[in-house]
């Protein structure tokens, strides 16, 4: 199974679960989380079947990168960790931090088309 670590606002990763099946581990973690899941991305993510509601900010270990196959980082620039031999991507996204549903949403459909694509390369790779 490979592993596939996102960073972004904790809590969504358990919708790219159900898009991944088992096949995917999916992670969600921050350079620098806050106290509490943005109230928007619990908003958003409902709209969409998914309660993130109980989750809570996690913060991005050495560890969880250094086990993952992939890192997927959202523009932490320098205070995510690097290991050799790890495919890491940075994808360019708004800040949900302190926006509103409406900026949110944007942001977590895009989330979830990278997510499918990245998928399906995972899923062509280990098929070879």
């Amino acid at each position: 199974m490979g592993t596939l670590a996102r960073f972004w606002v904790q809590g969504d990763s358990g919708r790219y679960y159900r898009l991944a099946g088992d096949r995917i581990e999916i992670r969600s973690a921050g350079s620098n989380p806050g106290d509490a899941v943005n109230p928007a991305a619990v908003e958003a993510m409902g709209e969409v079947g998914i309660d993130i509601s109980a989750e809570t900010p996690k913060i991005l270990t050495v560890d969880a990168v250094r086990e993952s196959d992939v890192c997927i980082t959202m523009g932490c620039g320098d205070t995510c960790p690097v290991f050799p031999g790890k495919r890491y991507l940075d994808w360019k996204l708004d800040d949900p931090a302190g926006q509103g549903v409406e900026a949110v949403r944007p942001i977590r459909d895009e989330i979830k088309k990278l997510v499918e694509g990245l998928i399906a390369e995972i899923d062509a790779e280990t098929a070879k």
